[in-house]
């Protein structure tokens, strides 16, 4: 299954190979210098890299490592203290490196008593064992935590143009080892289109390659939805009409759904209302970022707009 997807296959083994801001590649580079590597906090949105750069590091300094994943196994006490206990608390036959590292992706998504039980581990284990956290969101991380990691932000100082012409360019070299055709102009745009998260652009071109070529037809049959018509249901009340319009359109990016909300709130919304609209959107936008069920989560953010805001 990991050969079929390209975010697997073509995942980058090497630190050098990993598309990064300018000084967080460096402080990774220091890192393979040193041979060691300490606690660490990665933070930055969805697709940037952090696990693959976590992974990277690992494997090119010939480290034991262990995924947990933050979303899943790691939101259960009892699993994630027999997971982490059991790897960190062995010496490892296989490597020569001095420390194991445990890799907690999507750590903000555990809970407030698996990360004080994940603190406890680290200074438990601190003699064979380093941890490699990776969040969206860093301000999700109790500062017992935070305070025992170096942190490491993807989204602080970035060259958008740098970053998007190497991935650009990347992007490339893959389409044309997987015989699929291209116009440079709408790959580009696609790039540009889900900036900066790199793993949605290559999930997207993967899926639009599934004919053979990527162009100009892709733009035109992308997920365009009426936002006219929404704000219709909304205005009106009609909560069938609107959960249809919903389910019909969850093809689309939830965080495109609320921007465009966002972006037509002077043409729909009445004036007294945007404020309330703004936090609405920001609340939903977050919490898309964790739930377990994106429609759910967009019909009842529709809900909310519905019931407290007003309309032109």
């Amino acid at each position: 299954m990991n050969d079929f997807l390209w975010v697997e296959k073509y995942r980058p083994q090497k630190v050098e190979d990993c598309i990064l801001p300018t000084e967080v590649k460096t402080t990774f580079k220091s890192f393979i210098e040193q041979g060691e590597i300490p606690n660490l906090l990665l933070s930055g949105t969805a697709g940037v890299g952090k696990t693959t750069i976590a992974k990277a590091l690992c494997k090119e300094l010939e480290v034991d490592s262990y995924v947990i994943n933050g979303s899943d196994e790691g939101r259960f006490l009892d699993t994630v203290r027999n997971q982490a206990k059991t790897f960190a608390s062995t010496v490892s036959l296989t490597s020569s490196s001095r420390h194991k590292v445990i890799i907690v992706d999507e750590a903000d998504n555990t809970t407030a008593d698996v990360q004080l039980l994940l603190r406890a581990a680290i200074e438990e284990f601190q003699g064979n064992c380093r941890f490699i956290f990776t969040c969206n969101y860093k301000n999700k991380i109790i500062a017992p935590l935070h305070s025992r990691c170096s942190v490491i932000d993807f989204n602080g100082k970035v060259n958008k143009k740098q970053l998007a012409e190497a991935f650009f360019n990347r992007v490339k070299v893959i389409l044309e080892m997987e015989m699929v055709k291209y116009e440079e102009k709408v790959v580009a745009e696609v790039v540009m289109k889900y900036f900066p998260d790199f793993r949605r652009t290559l999930n997207e071109l993967q899926r639009y390659s599934s004919c053979g070529r990527i162009d100009t037809g892709i733009l035109s049959s992308g997920n365009e939805f009426s936002i006219e018509k929404l704000v219709g249901y909304l205005r009106k009340k009609e909560f069938t009409n609107m959960k249809k319009w919903v389910t019909q359109n969850m093809d689309s990016e939830p965080q495109d759904i609320m921007r465009k909300v966002y972006d037509n709130l002077y043409n729909y919304f009445d004036p007294k209302s945007i404020p309330e609209a703004v936090l609405i959107i920001s609340e939903y936008q977050y919490k898309s970022s964790f739930v377990v069920d994106q429609e759910i989560n967009m019909v009842a953010f529709m809900t909310e707009l519905m019931m407290r805001c007003e309309y032109t």
